[in-house]
């Protein structure tokens, strides 16, 4: 666990729950896994408040406990969904790409309430939707629910791991902490729920959807409640299932960008089959017949069997091998690399940094070296056609930077200059690695920018709220075009000028921090393929 993470995870923690759960959150990623008690001494806060945090970070599975033999029970933070959270914007995107608003609302509400029951994302989708739509116009249960089922036959949302019956219904004293457990096969199993109804608006305080005022409504005892018909049965997003099509994504577009729209949607049409059967870590999809991969092509591509097999042939046969031919049964059978696309992807990206950090020069010695594998810095000269003063200063500029290292290969054991062979190579994974980290103190960066930037204009942010706010009354109350002129009028030319400026620099810090994720997932991806392998 590097600093630049402590300190990232620190922001993010920060900014998202608070400090008492930053305190917490963070003090568990430093020092491991720890019992409460010894949480609540070594961050100097009261046990009650130690609880609370714990409940907060475990609802959002940033942090998951286990009991030991003893019965003592330890609190492990998980870093790396802590940093997930940087990509919950994409998360969000993503199901509105794919299942419009309402998907996007449900993937929302369960990335903001970390575990919800389908019943109450039902719900609360429902009514949000409704106080967008025209009045007269409401959103209906079943539509969202359709939504949510498709949402967990694709795999984008998953049940939580549940406390089993027979520990329930044991007579014995109850264990320090439950065990969770869930069967593989029922974790994408929808409860069937008649959820009958639909959306409804926020009404003002004195009055409930019935119109009754407050005093007039009779009081519910809790035993007039209706029983949650899937109580006890919890949903969460499921990231690895994301990440996946973030990377069939980047997968389609490289394809796209090295040949054409045509071979792209083929590699689409593979993927797409596949996504359900292959697991998320796996180095190559499912094989795929070309019989099955004609029928699988959208409707729109009249694509016969011999221009298909003539367009596999040539994926194939590309030196990159996004794409690989398993057997010939079938009209052939073709699997997808992911483990060499990954690579390729990482080495890309490195390529583009070196050029923009370095330039084009030391951007075509990093190629050479990389295809070339091992090189002295005579054959550096020489191959890229670089004078050797300038070859020797890129070479020592990358090796510093940690973007290609050296080599030593004596012909003696004692190690003298003299008898050593000096090999420039690239080690894809420590510069991968390095890159990484360089990204995650770029994030902080940008994240303590935005927020130096909003506190530094904190006063007049308030007061535009609030001119918001009466203008918003006022309109609702029917007020004149002169009044609201009037209101507007509050906000000074130079503080609208100041407002106008610190949103366009807060849009460009929040789509900086998107793409430097973007290449934070990638280079993640690149380094768990290489180490499982």
């Amino acid at each position: 666990m590097t600093q630049a993470e402590i300190k990232l995870c620190s922001l993010l923690l920060q900014e998202h729950f608070g400090e008492i759960v930053e305190k917490i959150g963070v003090h568990l990623i430093r020092t491991g896994s720890q019992p409460l008690r010894v949480i609540a001494h070594d961050t100097g806060t009261s046990l009650d408040q130690v609880k609370k945090a714990l409940c907060v970070l475990i609802q959002h599975n940033l942090v998951i406990y286990q009991v030991h033999k003893r019965g003592v029970v330890e609190y492990e933070a998980q870093c790396s969904r802590v940093l997930r959270i940087l990509r919950y914007p994409r998360y969000i995107y993503t199901a509105k790409t794919l299942y419009n608003d309402t998907g996007e609302l449900i993937v929302e509400e369960l990335l903001l309430n970390g575990k919800m029951t389908m019943s109450a994302v039902v719900k609360k989708v429902a009514d949000r939707l409704t106080e967008t739509m025209e009045d007269g116009k409401t959103m209906d249960y079943a539509e969202v629910a359709n939504t949510f089922v498709r949402l967990a036959d694709t795999h984008f949302v998953q049940r939580c791991p549940l406390v089993p019956a027979a520990e329930n219904s044991d007579a014995g004293p109850p264990p320090p902490a439950p065990t969770l457990v869930i069967n593989e096969k029922d974790m994408y199993l929808v409860p069937k729920l008649s959820l009958i109804g639909k959306g409804k608006r926020r009404r003002s305080s004195e009055e409930d959807a019935t119109g009754e005022p407050k005093a007039k409504r009779p009081k519910h005892t809790p035993d007039n409640k209706e029983p949650i018909p899937d109580d006890g049965i919890y949903w969460q997003a499921n990231l690895d299932r994301f990440h996946q099509h973030f990377r069939d994504q980047a997968i389609v577009s490289a394809v796209a960008n090295r040949m054409d729209q045509t071979s792209s949607e083929i590699v689409r049409t593979m993927l797409r089959v596949s996504e359900i059967t292959t697991p998320s870590s796996a180095p190559f999809t499912q094989p795929l017949s070309s019989n099955e991969i004609v029928r699988s092509l959208p409707v729109g591509y009249n694509i016969s069997k011999q221009v298909l097999d003539q367009y596999l042939t040539l994926l194939a046969d590309d030196p990159l091998e996004f794409v690989g031919k398993s057997g010939d049964s079938g009209g052939g059978m073709y699997v997808i690399n992911l483990h060499k696309v990954l690579g390729s992807l990482a080495t890309a990206t490195l390529e583009s940094v070196v050029q923009e950090r370095f330039g084009s020069r030391c951007a075509r010695i990093f190629r050479l070296v990389l295809q070339k594998k091992h090189l002295e810095q005579k054959q550096v000269e020489d191959f890229a056609m670089i004078p050797a003063k300038e070859a020797k200063d890129m070479l020592y500029k990358m090796l510093s930077e940690n973007f290609i290292s050296l080599q030593e290969i004596p012909k003696t054991p004692d190690h003298a200059p003299s008898r050593t062979f000096y090999l420039y190579t690239v080690n894809i994974l420590s510069a991968a690695r390095m890159l990484l980290h360089r990204c995650y103190k770029s994030i902080a960066n940008l994240i303590e920018r935005r927020q130096f930037e909003t506190k530094e204009n904190k006063r007049l942010l308030e007061k535009s709220q609030r001119v918001e706010a009466i203008i918003a009354s006022m309109q609702a109350t029917g007020a004149e075009e002169a009044q609201l002129q009037e209101i507007e009028e509050m906000i000074t030319a130079p503080e609208r000028q100041q407002l106008e400026t610190l949103k366009r620099n807060v849009n460009k810090l929040d789509a900086s921090e998107i793409q430097v994720d973007e290449t934070i997932f990638l280079l993640e991806s690149y380094i768990e393929s290489t180490v499982k392998r």
